[in-house]
């Protein structure tokens, strides 16, 4: 598949002022837009507490002192970044389906619609993908321009082989300056499947949160009787679709996207289902606030 370029401008105007929350209390100590596990001197209030020995004097509120004859200091919740990294799948099966390779794009403006909400917000945002020359990295950063670097930096890949993710996101699980980061995975998770999870596993224990999109087109939910079935990673994979093969086959994917969305929430991580060809604003909307925006009344093929 030749690498293209796409225009990504009208999903960024579609989500300009969306936030991405972070999923609970970020370990970080940089000022940013997302509560803290510190509590500190910044202008959000949140409680008081009695003066304690080795309490900054200047965190004493004195006029409640000269009210009670009891010194108190003010507590307020601090704001931190998230650092966000975006690991995206670049195996051969992200090409399909043949000839307009949906799922590819559909996972590149998704990316780009995630960073873009993230970089809004003020944090890193950086990306992760394997590649033939290696693995494609965009270190997270906030300067201006860093969400432009990270989609030229797709447009420049093309699925093909079967390079796992595992590596990637292991990676981002140790050292401290991980700690308390954000990943999201973007793919269709057709093979390293095990590996993945325990990377993510890793992530949550290591205090990140976990964010799996999950990528798949519209010819894998509802697929038309008649052809021949061909594995994209393994060619020598090949069964025509008849009937009752295709019964089986809608049967035991469906069957295998429950266990996969289980397997990913029972890890720790967020799992969302994004369907090719759905609104790139939509699908960017369900991951960053999940239960904002309803799902489609009748999904195809019973995609959850």
């Amino acid at each position: 598949m030749t690498p293209t370029a796409l225009n990504y401008g009208p999903i960024l105007d579609a989500l300009r002022g969306v936030h991405w929350p972070a999923r609970g209390a970020v370990r970080g100590g940089a000022t940013g837009t997302h509560h803290s596990r510190m509590r500190g001197v910044s202008a959000e209030f949140t409680e008081y507490r009695t003066y304690r020995q080795g309490d900054d004097p200047r965190r004493i509120d004195w006029k409640l002192l000269a009210r009670s004859d009891r010194a108190y200091i003010r507590l307020a919740t601090d704001r931190a970044v998230l650092p966000t990294t975006l690991v995206v799948d670049t195996s051969a099966s992200m090409a399909y389906p043949p000839g307009t390779g949906a799922k590819w794009v559909a996972a590149r403006q998704i990316v780009v619609g995630l960073a873009a909400v993230a970089h809004a917000d003020g944090d890193p945002v950086g990306l992760a993908a394997p590649s033939r020359a290696g693995v494609r990295r965009v270190p997270p950063r906030t300067r201006r321009g860093v969400v432009s670097e990270l989609a030229r930096a797709l447009d420049t890949l093309s699925p093909a082989g079967a390079a796992p993710l595992a590596p990637l996101v292991a990676a981002l699980a140790g050292g401290a300056r991980w700690a308390g980061a954000r990943v999201a995975v973007i793919g269709d998770f057709l093979s390293g499947e095990e590996g993945l999870l325990r990377a993510a596993r890793q992530c949550v224990v290591a205090g990140s949160e976990v964010h799996a999109v999950h990528v798949v087109a519209p010819e894998e939910l509802d697929p038309p009787l008649g052809v021949l079935a061909t594995d994209p990673e393994d060619a020598t994979v090949r069964r025509p679709l008849v009937d009752a093969s295709r019964a089986e086959y809608v049967a035991a994917f469906a069957a295998w996207r429950e266990g996969l969305a289980r397997a990913w929430r029972d890890a720790g991580a967020s799992y969302t289902l994004v369907v090719a060809g759905e609104a790139t604003e939509r699908a960017v909307r369900r991951v960053v606030a999940p239960g904002a925006v309803p799902r489609e009344s009748a999904a195809i093929g019973g995609a959850r």
